[in-house]
């Protein structure tokens, strides 16, 4: 991807950087894989399937995927970039939300889900 600054469990051991692509100035999380790794793990048929999901998928309250490409040792996914991190993180973090930012959370995950299943896709 010549347009970029570089600045589920996990597949074949993924990394994640910040890039940024350089006409809009977009910011961007970038997922990269080892190949060999994926192929030492068995896991290269897991990781185009979930390439494959998610090319098929644009919703707001999902992280969506806006290039791929690969070159000779690696495999890159580049995703909506959320710096604020997950709701996993902040749980673990034992972060307290207020009444209303829990009801508008399941609200965003409720429509996700809905989204995800009428593309008949199950979300573990």
């Amino acid at each position: 991807m010549e347009n970029v600054r570089v600045n589920f469990p996990h597949l074949c051991v993924p990394q994640v950087c910040i890039v940024q692509k350089r006409d809009t100035e977009k910011m961007y999380a970038m997922k990269y894989m080892n190949k060999q790794q994926c192929i030492e793990r068995d896991e290269v048929r897991n990781v185009f399937r979930e390439l494959e999901i998610l090319q098929e998928l644009q919703h707001t309250f999902l992280v969506n995927l806006w290039y791929s490409f690969q070159d000779e040792e690696d495999m890159f996914m580049v995703v909506d970039l959320l710096l604020g991190g997950d709701l996993r993180y902040h749980l673990q973090q034992n972060v307290q939300f207020s009444e209303e930012a829990v009801k508008l959370y399941l609200c965003e995950m409720t429509l996700a889900l809905e989204y995800l299943q009428s593309q008949h896709i199950i979300h573990r």
